[in-house]
């Protein structure tokens, strides 16, 4: 099998790399003066089982050009199978309308990358599980649950935790932690949204009082649902609150605001490329899901269950 990767996070494909003691497939990913992208393989890649890994993180039109042309490009020099892997699977949060004549942007990409000729895909926490059907080839969509629970038990285990959910879409995640953590309590944070990118915490459904609190979602964003959270479990008598997110996106303000929240501490994975503002800061801290994606890629090009993973 080969290995190639696309510009938007290279330091997790290097991890990637290593991990599976494969070297990165030798490949150009450039752009023209206008910016146009394009894209050379510099070695043989017939009859190759190929895992192209990249986000299509922000800039995400750009992202997601270079990997649909990654895509083209092996389709044309005749490889036998190309897996899309996307730690990160942009537009995710298009899903569905929500109200008259919008788009289901979701459903758009992912039929843009099934017709470049991507065989497979594999990505990590997806937005919404339905988006697995958006697909028309498998998909396997694995789950940062794992590396997070071994990290909170690691660091919290004589705490008396809860685990929240920031909103009451994301129980099922919350859940799934909580099972992780021999059954821990669970709270709902409910809040309503006046506009995007703007949240108001209403109340808490369940008891955080003395509790150590553990914040779980797939996407931080702008920070804004959960510093406003955390906030609302403090104000509840909660003892701390720590964040844990799978994907940091962190646009605009987002680190500022996470330094001058309640949160004890965000932890989220590599699964974007980081930006410099994080690098800056002491309250963001990184755990790397790189073994556990080398580990899927190895499994998929050997046949054997993903699934178990996760057992």
């Amino acid at each position: 099998m080969k290995l190639m990767s696309g510009n938007s996070n290279l330091p997790l494909v290097k991890d990637i790399a290593a991990y599976l003691e494969l070297p990165i497939t030798e490949a150009s990913v450039r752009r023209f003066a206008d910016e146009e992208v394009f894209v050379e393989i510099h070695e043989n890649v017939r009859g190759e089982d190929v895992f192209v890994v990249q986000s299509t993180s922000y800039p995400a039109n750009d992202n997601l050009m270079e990997l649909l042309i990654c895509i083209d490009a092996l389709k044309r020099s005749s490889a036998k199978r190309i897996t899309a892997v996307l730690p990160y699977f942009g537009y995710a949060r298009q899903d569905r309308k929500p109200g008259p004549r919008t788009p289901i942007s979701a459903k758009l990409v992912a039929n843009l990358i099934t017709v470049a000729g991507a065989d497979r895909v594999l990505s990590i926490d997806l937005h919404a599980g339905q988006i697995q059907g958006f697909f028309d080839i498998p998909t396997d969509n694995l789950y940062a649950a794992p590396v997070m629970s071994a990290d909170i038990q690691a660091r919290f285990s004589g705490k008396s935790i809860t685990v929240v959910s920031p909103d009451v879409g994301g129980v099922v995640r919350a859940r799934a932690l909580a099972k992780r953590l021999n059954n821990a309590p669970l709270a709902i944070v409910d809040k309503r949204r006046e506009k995007p990118g703007e949240s108001e915490v209403m109340n808490i459904i369940g008891d955080v009082a003395g509790r150590f609190c553990i914040l779980i979602d797939d996407i931080v964003d702008s920070a804004g649902t959960l510093c406003n959270a955390a906030a609302a479990l403090k104000e509840a008598g909660a003892e701390d609150v720590v964040a844990y997110c799978t994907h940091g996106v962190l646009s605009g303000g987002a680190v500022p605001r996470v330094e001058n929240s309640a949160l004890r501490e965000l932890v989220i994975t590599d699964s974007i490329g980081l930006h410099e503002a994080v690098a800056g800061t002491g309250k963001i801290r990184i755990l790397t899901i790189a073994p556990l994606l080398a580990e899927a890629v190895r499994r998929i090009a050997d046949e054997s269950s993903v699934s178990s993973l996760f057992d």
